[in-house]
């Protein structure tokens, strides 16, 4: 048995997914209409909406399995996602790299496999919209598109859930979807006893900004300042438009100490933005930030209550 490789952008697409924050969830009929159609269509005994997470595959929808997930290093859909394109096995006894595969040799004693990977906006593969029967089939060019337009199907309701994730503005992670996310990215973190910084921000004279220029040049600048962090945190931190012109960072795996420098990168793009586009003012900003090195708290509301706090203790330093 051949386990499946680890993507070059496995962060991200893991990000992306977990950003959906659909693991976990309950069945939904949008999801369930499309496995029962493609049970139906291929005439197979299972059809499956699978998302591969970091060490499993989860069934968003299932049809034909009474079980939720299975361990990613045996799943097919961890090999379909490295694949640009639609991933058939038509005899799973015959490749040497599913032969011997508990989910061959066992139940649900699969034979053949047909996966079309589930594409993110940037092209990440989170999954597949797969169909799977317990004796080998051939799968012809009309059958490869019929399956390549129900998992278009399926893309198009997780882009309607990534849509509900995102500031309409700034199309960073709003702060519902923040608390989300940032709560399991702790809860890894602490599991694994690694240091999270988060960062709580507010833009200075905002007001003024719209009362000079207009808010249609207070929205452009709170889209600019969304830009520079987009472009100076890293792929596993979780940035987000907590309100108005507050935004928040979570820094996974850094020390207060390493925060500090990757602030100083922050502040200096800032200045570097101001600098080039000249708009007749500057994007300032304050923050306040709270590391789990001071507090063993791991819970996102408490870290935002102190981070906060920390915040208006340098407001009111400038005030």
């Amino acid at each position: 048995m051949k386990t499946p490789e680890i993507p070059a952008n496995e962060q991200t697409r893991l990000n992306n997914l977990r950003s959906l924050n659909i693991l976990d969830t309950t069945n939904e009929e949008r999801f369930d209409r499309l496995t029962r159609l493609a049970q139906h269509i291929f005439d197979v005994p299972i059809a499956v909406v699978s998302l591969v997470d970091e060490n499993r595959q989860w069934f968003k929808s299932c049809m034909g399995l009474n079980a939720k997930e299975t361990p990613r290093d045996v799943s097919f859909c961890g090999h379909a996602i490295l694949n640009k394109g639609n991933f058939v096995i038509p005899d799973a006894t015959q490749d040497e790299r599913f032969a011997d595969n508990p989910l061959v040799v066992g139940a649900p004693f699969i034979r053949f496999y047909a996966g079309c990977p589930l594409r993110f906006f940037d092209d990440t593969q989170l999954g597949t919209l797969c169909i799977i029967d317990t004796k080998p089939r051939d799968f012809d060019e009309q059958q490869l598109s019929a399956l390549t337009d129900l998992a278009e199907l399926a893309e198009r309701e997780l882009v309607a859930m990534h849509l509900a994730t995102r500031d309409e503005l700034t199309q960073i992670f709003n702060r519902r979807n923040f608390i989300n996310l940032s709560q399991k990215s702790l809860d890894l973190c602490a599991r694994k006893n690694l240091p999270v910084t988060l960062v709580f921000m507010d833009l200075n004279k905002f007001k003024s900004i719209n009362d000079t220029y207009g808010h249609a040049e207070g929205d452009k600048a709170l889209i600019n300042f969304a830009n520079v962090m987009q472009n100076t945190f890293r792929d596993a931190d979780v940035i987000a438009r907590y309100a108005g012109d507050e935004f928040v960072v979570l820094l996974t795996d850094t020390t207060f100490n390493s925060a500090e420098d990757i602030m100083s990168r922050f502040q200096q793009n800032v200045d570097e933005y101001n600098n080039e586009k000249q708009r007749g003012y500057d994007i300032e900003f304050c923050y306040g930030m709270i590391s789990t090195e001071d507090t063993a708290d791991y819970d996102i509301e408490a870290l935002l209550h102190k981070a906060d706090s920390e915040l208006y203790k340098q407001k009111n330093k400038l005030a």
